[in-house]
């Protein structure tokens, strides 16, 4: 994988997580499909309108995904047996390593790195603590932290002031058009990771 770094002088540095940093997005959509499933799924999850959903907070997920599959559902319920599946899962991840490997190398030379997830705060926490990149992340925004997710510009915009840093000069990494869409209407340019799935 090449990491294309638009023209421009960044002062600071903003990660999404799933997708990313961590190649979680197929075990996501499992867990998705089995919480879907026993809320009423027939059959397969709709997996293209999954990954247009990158970035999109999970809660919101849970009520898109539903209605697109014509389930009557509790979306706070589904959000929860989703997680819970999610969260045995995680001893299998795999980490996204050139834009580790840049999140390492910009750290190291003195820059602000931050995590912007519309995932929640446990299931963030958790991710960073199992692929041993919580130590890089001073600075973790999620859904639970502001009231728009993506692809409203709020996470990357609290991101930028929690790193103390203007957000004309954060750049920053995403795989989902929703994440990308927020970086633009927060001023930031971006970087497209090509997500396996998404390849």
């Amino acid at each position: 994988m090449q990491i294309k770094i638009p023209d421009g002088v960044f002062s600071g540095y903003i990660f999404d997580l799933d997708g990313t940093l961590v190649d979680t997005m197929p075990l996501h959509y499992a867990a998705w499909e089995s919480a879907l499933q026993k809320a009423g799924l027939q059959g397969r999850l709709d997996e293209e309108l999954f990954y247009e959903l990158g970035g999109v907070p999970s809660r919101k997920v849970a009520s898109l995904l539903g209605k697109r599959h014509g389930l009557n559902l509790d979306p706070v319920a589904v959000y929860r047996d989703k997680e819970e599946a999610f969260m045995g899962s995680l001893q299998k991840l795999d980490l996204i390593l050139p834009v580790v490997e840049f999140a390492r190398k910009v750290s190291a030379a003195g820059y602000p790195v931050s995590i912007a997830s519309g995932g929640t705060h446990d299931v963030v926490t958790s991710t960073l603590q199992k692929t041993g990149l919580a130590p890089l992340f001073p600075v973790v925004v999620t859904a639970d932290d502001v009231e728009h997710g993506k692809p409203a510009p709020d996470m990357f915009l609290l991101a930028a002031k929690r790193m103390g840093v203007e957000p004309t000069k954060c750049l920053v990494f995403e795989d989902g058009q929703p994440g990308m869409k927020a970086a633009e209407a927060a001023g930031m340019k971006w970087v497209f990771v090509q997500s396996r799935a998404s390849a």
